[in-house]
């Protein structure tokens, strides 16, 4: 089984790094072109570079509508979107601000549904298509410290199912990837391995310790994320539309 992007372009949000780097790395493998977006352009530009051949990129702030515009009209034909711009922190509910809560949506939420709005229309007029909007475990085990980060990634579940069922029969597919405690950069630099211990076993502790439910007991790897991310976005999972696709490692605690 292979999953043949041969001709396809991507454009993966918040891919200089972690989940998104990883996504972008995958659908390479694959055999799309890949456009890199971040905040940063050094940051794009070496993320462009260690990805080689078929990596594209633009620098754009995706909290700001007319950065969004921006990113749509450089970016030309896209064939897979992968929504993949998010922040995350944890926050007292009765600390967090209006102004925190604005920043999370306009990240987390908002810069979906712009670039979905402005380039979902395209991919119908071509008969096909595939979205992909990074939520979270956390939209359904809400985590008591972060339910502004929670909120939002609720949101994209909702985003993704009504957007499937608007581009019905189109050959658009959106669906919502869910991705568990992951070894990204974000968690990573959260950690304290004790002296002699490695980053994946302090990663282990912190899933046995925070998240109990956890079936495989570890953090997944990038690339297991990125892996369902691939088979999403290729042609193999056309009967794949308004799901939401949990690699959570078991986490959340429903059948």
């Amino acid at each position: 089984m292979k999953f043949d992007l041969s001709g396809k372009r991507a454009l993966v949000t918040g891919s200089t790094k972690g989940i998104g780097r990883g996504a972008a790395a995958a659908l390479l493998e694959c055999g799309a072109e890949v456009i890199v977006t971040g905040r940063a352009q050094d940051d794009v530009d070496s993320a462009v570079q260690a990805l080689g051949a078929g990596a594209t990129g633009i620098a754009a702030d995706l909290t700001q509508a007319e950065d969004c515009d921006r990113l749509a009209r450089e970016a030309g034909r896209v064939d897979i979107l992968v929504n993949n711009a998010g922040k995350f922190g944890g926050q007292d509910f009765f600390d967090a601000s209006d102004a925190d809560w604005d920043g999370y949506w306009a990240t987390n939420v908002m810069s979906g549904v712009r670039l979905s709005r402005a380039l979902i229309p395209a991919m119908a007029e071509r008969g096909w298509g595939r979205v992909i909007f990074l939520s979270s475990e956390s939209a359904i085990n809400i985590p008591p410290d972060m339910i502004h980060y929670g909120v939002t990634k609720t949101a994209y579940l909702a985003l993704s199912r009504g957007l499937a069922k608007r581009m019905a029969g189109t050959g658009v597919t959106v669906n919502a990837v869910l991705p568990g405690p992951t070894l990204s950069d974000g968690m990573t630099s959260g950690l304290d391995p004790a002296e002699g211990q490695s980053i994946e076993d302090a990663a282990a502790e912190f899933v046995k310790a925070k998240r109990p439910s956890s079936v495989i007991q570890r953090a997944a790897s990038v690339e297991e994320v990125a892996n369902m991310i691939a088979y999403v976005a290729s042609p193999l999972s056309s009967a794949t539309s308004g799901a939401s696709l949990r690699v959570d490692g078991g986490v959340v605690d429903t059948i």
